[in-house]
């Protein structure tokens, strides 16, 4: 009787025990079916809606001035004075450095001695020529009457007169001729001279060095009293006496690849972001060399940027944007809620009884932020962002529309 007790007390615990497990398991599975059905989980969504979007390429580039220069002089000479150092602004025109020469001086002397003597010659020879005009109209009035009246009377005028006045009638036309030659001669001496002096003028100009344009010197080589030789003389290398640079517009070289070559366009506006700055800028597409480069397979572009208060530097990192294609409304979702199978893509939406669906999309247009969707979405559906290995296709959730800001960004 005794082991019998003990076993139907053996048996009521083990049927106890297994009761309360059981309740257990049955309180939280209740307790997680109400949870579930209190709080669904939350999903960010955005709608897909209508937009412009475009493509575009990003390329970085180092500003350069528009213009940069080393200024020579062009006669050898010692710097009497010079205007202007590293950081001042110039005008074009402006007056750089002066000069001193001082055979240069001596030189235009001379030419200014051979001009006045050229044009005392010329006075002389028209002088000599006028006396011999008027010494040859003299005789040859006098040979004229002579033969008039040795035709009219024969014999009354001896032939020996007559050949004697003849001779000196053409002795006459001899000497306006010698004196024509004289007064030529003279004339081309004082052409040569105001050649001289004209080229001497012109080299005495040049002790005046002028800036070619408007900028700002750069670097300064010299010093007054410092001597410097011809910038046109090849066989010396000749020292500069400044650098300028033209800064008040700027230009960007970019190397663009292959494919987008067929994109770009002479005159297209471009955003130009400067990170030294923090700041965006614009620029335009001016030139490019309308040729691929055969080793990098990218093309010579230049973009020019306007300076207008002075901020970029030569040197200065920038970053260029380039739009290659554009169109102005279609149905466009941010580019993180696809996601890509090969040439496959897919996007899970929040259908209306808020149950997660995956769908398939044909993509066409990819913006820097958002890509166009040809088929397989409709308008204002809600397209999940995010992490899209936390959901399954039919889970509940509760979706919370986001917005993007001007970046693109949520």
């Amino acid at each position: 009787m005794k082991i019998r007790r003990t076993h139907i007390v053996i048996l009521v615990t083990a049927l106890l025990t297994c009761t309360a497990v059981i309740f257990s398991l049955v309180g939280r599975r209740a307790r997680a079916n109400q949870s579930t059905q209190s709080g669904l989980q939350p999903v960010a969504v955005v709608l897909a809606r209508r937009k412009p979007i475009s493509s575009s390429l990003t390329l970085s580039g180092e500003f350069r001035p528009f213009q940069e220069v080393d200024v020579h002089a062009k006669i050898a000479g010692y710097i009497r004075k010079i205007y202007v150092d590293v950081g001042d602004h110039i005008k074009a025109g402006q007056t750089l450095a002066i000069l001193e020469v001082p055979e240069l001086s001596a030189q235009l002397l001379g030419a200014d001695a051979a001009v006045r003597r050229a044009k005392d010659a010329i006075r002389r020879a028209k002088g000599d020529l006028d006396s011999a005009e008027s010494l040859h109209a003299a005789t040859h009035l006098d040979y004229s009457r002579l033969k008039e009246a040795s035709s009219a009377r024969p014999g009354l005028i001896a032939e020996q007169e007559l050949d004697d006045a003849q001779a000196k009638d053409k002795e006459g036309e001899a000497q306006i001729a010698a004196d024509e030659a004289a007064l030529s001669e003279a004339q081309n001496q004082l052409d040569e001279a105001l050649a001289e002096q004209k080229q001497l003028g012109a080299m005495s100009d040049y002790t005046r060095i002028v800036a070619p344009f408007n900028g700002v010197v750069t670097r300064r080589y010299v010093d007054t009293g410092a001597l410097v030789q011809a910038g046109t003389n090849s066989n010396t290398q000749a020292l500069p006496l400044v650098s300028v640079a033209e800064t008040d517009l700027f230009r960007l070289t970019l190397p663009v690849p292959e494919s987008a070559v067929p994109m770009i366009r002479l005159g297209s506006i471009v955003s130009v972001r400067v990170p030294s700055l923090n700041r965006t800028l614009e620029g335009k597409v001016s030139r490019y060399a309308d040729a691929v480069n055969q080793e990098t397979r990218t093309m010579h572009t230049e973009v020019d940027v306007a300076n207008k208060n002075g901020s970029i530097v030569s040197g200065m990192y920038a970053e260029v944007s380039l739009t290659l294609s554009q169109k102005d409304s279609v149905l466009a979702v941010p580019i993180q809620a696809v996601t890509r199978n090969g040439s496959q893509a897919s996007v899970l939406v929040v259908n209306s009884q808020g149950r997660i669906e995956e769908r398939e999309v044909q993509l066409g247009l990819e913006g820097s932020n958002n890509v166009e969707v040809v088929s397989g979405l409709s308008p204002n559906e809600q397209v999940v962002v995010g992490s899209h290995a936390e959901f399954r296709p039919g889970d509940l959730v509760a979706p919370k529309v986001v917005t993007e800001n001007q970046e693109g960004k949520f």
